[in-house]
Formats: structure tokens, C-alpha cells, sequence
């Protein structure tokens, strides 16, 4: 972990912790308030219903020993800036997460803080995706 730890920090990420993913608690109410409020739902590639179901996502999380979560901050002007600047943190998360990968832990696997976003127009289901290598659920979208 310690190796990770030095990672992280040396990416600029320094507010993080970790925790054990048996403390994920993954809920079909979350999935309802994805379905039942949210304008993503059904539009984008990697929100529901286009993520695995409500028990596959608590199967994907009993699978870790160990997660890491970060903690970000940003005050904006506009509430609507937060796309273009969860874009970029979204995209730096990925460069961390092959970090990750490529120091010998090969389920390293990201959840966005925010939609995807990275197209301008998303193709709405997985199939179509133009960027699925790089495309990755919220944690909302998994129930979480």
C-alpha cells in the first residue's frame, strides 16, 4: 500500500483514504434515484441502465481487499463549470488508475466523480461508445 500511497501523492493526490470495500454499501434505492432522477439515466454509455445490475455491482466490490477514496474540492462561479473541470480530473484519474495497473495490481479500476462527459454528445449505450477504453461508472451508477 505504501508504494500506492507514494503514488497517489506524487499524482497530486494527497486527501484520499483507504477503506475496505466490505463498508460499500450498494443499494437498490440508489439505482431508483438514478432511474427516478437523474437526466443521465438511459443517455449516457456508462450510467444505468447501460451498468451491470444492482448485485453484480455488490459482487464487483466484494471481489477488492482494499479501495481507495478521494476526496476533491472546487469552488466555481457557475455550478455548470464543474463539467469541464470533472472532465479533466475524470481523464487524470485514468492516467492514475494505468499508474496503478502497471505497478502490478491489474483490477485497479476507477469510478468517475462525475458522467463521463468526455463526448460532446454521448452515444448512450455501451455498444456504441466512442471512448470505451476509457468510459467508467460513477459510483452512483453502481449503486453506491
Amino acid at each position: 500500500m505504501r508504494e500506492l500511497e507514494e503514488l497517489f501523492v506524487e499524482r497530486g493526490y494527497r486527501d484520499f483514504r483507504w477503506i475496505d470495500p466490505a463498508q460499500i454499501v450498494v443499494a437498490q434505492w440508489v439505482r431508483m434515484k438514478c432511474q427516478f432522477g437523474c437526466r443521465e439515466y438511459g443517455r449516457n454509455a456508462s450510467c444505468p441502465p447501460n451498468v451491470p445490475a444492482v448485485a453484480e455491482c455488490a459482487r464487483f466490490f466484494a471481489e477488492y481487499r482494499r479501495a481507495a477514496v478521494f476526496h476533491f474540492s472546487k469552488a466555481l462561479k457557475d455550478p455548470e463549470e464543474r463539467h469541464a473541470w470533472s472532465r479533466q480530473v475524470n481523464r487524470e484519474l485514468l492516467e492514475l488508475e494505468r499508474a496503478v495497473f502497471l505497478k502490478g495490481h491489474p483490477r485497479a479500476f476507477l469510478l468517475f466523480m462525475d458522467s463521463c462527459g468526455f463526448c460532446r454528445q454521448c452515444a448512450g449505450s455501451r455498444a456504441e461508445c466512442k471512448e470505451p477504453r476509457a468510459a467508467r461508472p460513477t459510483p452512483e451508477a453502481m449503486a453506491v
